[in-house]
């Protein structure tokens, strides 16, 4: 059967290479049915009743070969071909065109002659990359020389498309030297972009970081080398590999943060070392009042000054879990201090911590408070770590807009507040409605009762 269908397709075959008229020729793409198959018999059978006055009769196919099983075909090859029924009770090549089996190869309507062409045909480049915008199937290959692929690169490049310069870029990476592509690319800075961003989706580290080399990047490759450290799970091999990074030539800004980040996990080591011997130790009392729920190894360094204010709070500067020496090693700005420090020790319920923040002495040496925050975002980290209405009175006070500052009182209860603001108001029913508010019986009733029969008050309703 396989030798029969042969010999029929090298007979279609010589037909077509004998017929002039180009126009009465489809060759069909090897993706779709293959040329000598039975769905393509039958879309040529269909097409021959079109033109069967000029189309020459199919040469005899000799009778030495073995004929297709009848148990399995209705239809010899020839008359599959010719569309000539069989003898006997096989049914007509009409009615197998109306069989369920066979019109699902029935031959669609006529496309343009241009999209029956062979996908390896000779498209000029800029055919080729139009072909790739529309998403059609197109071969690279064709493309050997040096300048014809370059020239496919300059028209991928200005047709603004994306996709296609990503494609040829592929093609070429495969079929270039790295020399010539790196040398091209240096002058074609859009497909320059467009590579370094495959390259790092397809995480080819080594020829990005080549890349670079060749093209004398030395701060991209060292920050490309630097990123490695990602892929380091051991934080001692990390840290060596931070350390030799530090010879690299990174920018004056960049170096400084890659020495910070090998001193901080240099410096958390340390502090995972000591605090995890101290907790097995059981003889420190605020990890067993606050076991820790995770490791310091390779943190932030504000959480690692978080971490260093919950747990080390009062430690000499000079010890390397001091807050204070944190501060002074990484240039820590007093504001961002201030606000770790201070939620830190309110999530201990360290009041007397928090007073001492705020604590400042003037050259007349009195302590008044001072906060780098405004006391309305006091409030409110005291306020998110649970602080009882007392201390939180202390600071919802300091709010410098009157407005402001009784909009918070009333909102945390602090009742002296909102009691001697109305007071100073003179505004005898706001104090009246406010006495409801409050606990019967409670010391803020007795005040407002007292306040309200004060005859020397000059309420102004």
């Amino acid at each position: 059967q396989l030798k029969e269908s042969r010999q029929a397709v090298n007979n279609i075959r010589r037909l077509v290479e004998e017929d002039d008229d180009e126009d009465d020729v489809e060759r069909v793409s090897w993706s779709g049915e293959p040329v000598g198959s039975i769905s393509w018999s039958v879309k040529e059978t269909a097409a021959s009743s079109q033109r069967a006055d000029r189309e020459p009769a199919f040469p005899k196919i000799s009778t030495d070969t073995p004929s297709i099983s009848r148990s399995q075909s209705g239809y010899s090859l020839s008359s599959l071909f010719k569309g000539k029924p069989k003898v006997g009770n096989f049914q007509t090549f009409s009615d197998a065109l109306t069989d369920s089996s066979v019109r699902l190869y029935a031959p669609e309507l006529r496309k343009p002659k241009s999209e029956y062409k062979d996908y390896v045909s000779d498209w000029s480049p800029e055919e080729t990359v139009q072909r790739l915008q529309q998403g059609k199937a197109v071969s690279l290959e064709r493309f050997r020389t040096l300048q014809d692929k370059l020239l496919l690169l300059d028209h991928a490049i200005a047709a603004h498309d994306g996709n296609v310069i990503t494609a040829v870029l592929i093609y070429l990476k495969r079929t270039l030297c790295k020399e010539v592509l790196f040398r091209e690319l240096e002058s074609r800075q859009t497909a320059l972009r467009h590579f370094i961003h495959y390259l790092s989706e397809t995480q080819n580290q080594r020829l990005l970081l080549e890349l670079h080399r060749a093209l004398g990047r030395a701060e991209d490759a060292a920050l490309l080398q630097y990123k490695e450290h990602l892929s380091i799970t051991d934080e001692n091999k990390r840290r060596d590999f931070l350390k030799n990074c530090l010879s690299l030539p990174f920018s004056a800004e960049d170096l400084a943060h890659v020495q910070d980040h090998y001193t901080l996990l240099e410096r958390q080591i340390i502090i995972e070392v000591t605090d995890r011997q101290a907790e097995r130790g059981g003889k420190v009392e605020i990890f067993q009042k606050f076991p820790r729920k995770a490791l310091i190894l390779n943190m932030p360094l504000i959480t690692t000054l978080y971490y260093c204010c919950f747990y080390h709070y009062a430690e000499s500067e000079g010890t390397f879990s001091s807050p204070l020496n944190i501060r002074q090693t990484f240039k820590i700005s007093e504001k961002q201090y201030f606000v770790t420090a201070l939620a830190a020790r309110a999530k201990l319920k360290a009041w007397l911590d928090v007073d001492a923040l705020f604590a400042s002495r003037n050259w007349l040496g009195f302590t008044r408070k001072k906060s780098p925050l405004s006391f309305q975002r006091v409030v409110d980290i005291l306020q998110k770590n649970s602080a009882p209405t007392h201390v939180l009175q202390d600071y919802v006070a300091l709010v410098d807009d009157g407005e402001l500052r009784l909009t918070l009182a009333q909102k945390h209860k602090c009742h002296d507040i909102v009691i001697s603001t109305y007071r100073d108001m003179k505004d005898r029913q706001l104090l009246l409605g406010y006495r409801g508010k409050v606990v019967r019986g409670s010391a803020e009733e007795r005040k407002i009762d007292d306040l309200l029969s004060n005859p020397q008050i000059r309420w102004k309703n």
